[in-house]
């Protein structure tokens, strides 16, 4: 059975999609692009900062879930300029420990609402 996963904590859905569905033990979270939950906005400066801010909405779908960062078992992350690889791998080191999750890190064309940086994850116990 499908379980809505729902916090004030992180930005609310854009479009008619959840921010996180858990079937079983495994959680699913939309793509989670540097939007500030307090503020509705885009978080001031470059990929570094979306890549935090990303990474903090990711947390915060998680804590919801009863989840932290060591249960993310996948991520995926899609980015706007390749070229933004190495200083968006440097923050996201800073919210993962070994054993770390499988990843996928691709360029796109463009992202929602012009973002640098979208992050979804799959995590679970």
């Amino acid at each position: 059975m499908k379980k809505v996963i729902k916090t004030a904590k992180a930005p609310s859905a854009i479009g008619p999609y959840s921010q996180a569905i858990q079937v079983g033990n495994l959680v699913y979270t939309s793509g989670l692009i540097p939007i500030d939950p307090s503020t509705g906005a885009f978080v001031e400066g470059g990929i570094k900062e979306q890549t935090r801010q990303s990474l903090q909405n990711v947390k915060s779908i998680l804590e919801e879930a009863g989840l932290t960062m060591c249960d993310v078992l996948k991520t995926t992350v899609f980015m706007a300029d390749m070229n933004d690889f190495v200083e968006m791998n440097a923050v996201y080191a800073e919210f993962f420990t070994e054993p770390y999750p499988a990843r996928s890190a691709v360029a796109v064309k463009t992202l929602p609402k012009g973002a640098l940086v979208e992050i979804e994850v799959v995590a679970g116990k």
